[in-house]
């Protein structure tokens, strides 16, 4: 691993042993299964060209594809998560993740007026209340 300014080790976002190794890897697999399959039948030899072709071809993609996600991965600023907003922390709204897993009371029934009646046709328009004629 290389060393970064201050002279210390780089992270393992810097690293790049883990993105070479994993696309060689996916190269050695396509290149392998490329040349078993395209050889046509347990009579013809194995297909080296295919399968060498299908191997550089795999890991140049899988390292490209690794590279373009690696850029554009970017860590988050420290103050997004210690809460800056209205809502410093989801604990404190009702209904929020701070009230999961915890016992509160019963949610409230509807408020119906008297003067409607529910509608039991069975219609996918969920039941909408009418007025009582």
């Amino acid at each position: 691993m290389g060393n970064n300014a201050s002279g210390e080790p780089n992270g393992p976002r810097m690293s790049v042993k883990g993105p070479l190794i994993f696309s060689a890897v996916l190269g050695v697999i396509a290149g392998f299964c490329t040349m078993i399959f395209s050889t046509g039948g347990a009579e013809n030899q194995l297909r080296w060209d295919l399968g060498v072709t299908a191997a550089g071809i795999a890991f140049i993609a899988t390292l490209l594809v690794v590279a373009v996600l690696t850029m554009a991965g970017k860590d988050n600023p420290d103050h997004l998560s210690q809460g800056s907003g209205v809502n410093r922390s989801s604990a404190k709204i009702p209904g929020g993740a701070g009230s999961v897993g915890r016992t509160t009371r019963a949610p409230r029934e509807p408020q119906t007026d008297p003067d409607t009646i529910r509608d039991e046709d069975q219609n996918d328009d969920g039941g909408s209340h009418r007025p009582q004629v």
